[in-house]
């Protein structure tokens, strides 16, 4: 691979990885790192496909997190929302040692529904396939809507969304596409019981992509890891929420 994965590093203290989700970069972290900077030392990505990374493309979650792990330091927390709780997942599996604490947000391991198992329906991942080679950018901005759909503070919430997004490159088409396929079809619940280290698992009450009611089922096949709901947030508590997230991720890692 030529092109290179874009990260950025601020802060002092123990090691944070921060992974976006789809459609976004980098910025979406922007309003957080304040509250993170002056007791972690935060790195945060543009992942391939995304942002200043847009040259770099990989098609499998597992592809994902094996470049991430090339490019990050030697033991970290790592967290990841949406589609990068998936990236940050799979690390955890391959290179448990790389991954001291982990960190999901609005995430599940498999986001399409199926049976019994509650998620996005499969016809609206399939139609945002469709309109993504009409208007890919429109498919964004209606991704952005759905994110926020539900938040008390919606209309801010997806201003907030919509500056990351237009302050890097925009995403590359082919990135985007691979992107709502792994939404669609990864499916990691087999693979949880493999998950050894302290794991935390944030949820928005309101939250229309990742209904909360899976919560409950992941602490079944997950039953090491711990769970908190944000009672008032849709998909993206770090953004409608900030203090009230970093202070239940700050608990979290000053955990024995």
């Amino acid at each position: 691979m030529t092109a290179k994965l874009h990260w950025q590093t601020e802060g002092q203290g123990s090691d944070l990885v921060l992974i976006h989700g789809w459609g976004m970069n980098g910025a979406v972290w922007q309003q957080l790192l304040p509250l993170l900077t002056p007791h972690y030392r935060v790195h945060w990505v543009d992942l391939p496909g995304y942002g200043h990374s847009r040259e770099l493309i990989t098609d499998s979650v597992d592809e994902m997190a094996h470049v991430l792990l090339e490019n990050s330091p030697e033991s970290a927390i790592w967290l990841g929302w949406s589609l990068g709780g998936l990236v940050a997942k799979q690390a955890a599996i391959l290179a448990p040692e790389r991954v001291s604490k982990l960190v999901t947000v609005a995430s599940s391991p498999r986001f399409a529904a199926e049976s019994t198992w509650r998620g996005i329906k499969p016809q609206v991942l399939a139609d945002f396939q469709r309109q993504l080679s009409d208007n890919f950018q429109l498919t964004v901005e209606r991704f952005l809507a759905l994110q926020a759909m539900g938040s008390p503070t919606a209309r801010q919430d997806i201003k907030l969304l919509k500056q990351a997004v237009l302050s890097r490159p925009q995403p590359n088409p082919e990135a985007l596409a691979a992107g709502l396929r792994l939404l669609a079809e990864v499916d990691l619940r087999e693979q949880l019981a493999q998950i050894s280290q302290p794991w935390l698992r944030l949820y928005g009450r309101l939250d229309g992509l990742v209904p909360v009611k899976i919560a409950a089922e992941l602490d079944e096949l997950a039953p090491q890891s711990q769970r908190q709901v944000f009672a008032a947030a849709s998909h993206a508590p770090f953004i409608s929420h900030p203090e009230e997230f970093v202070e239940a991720l700050q608990s979290f890692i000053q955990q024995p």
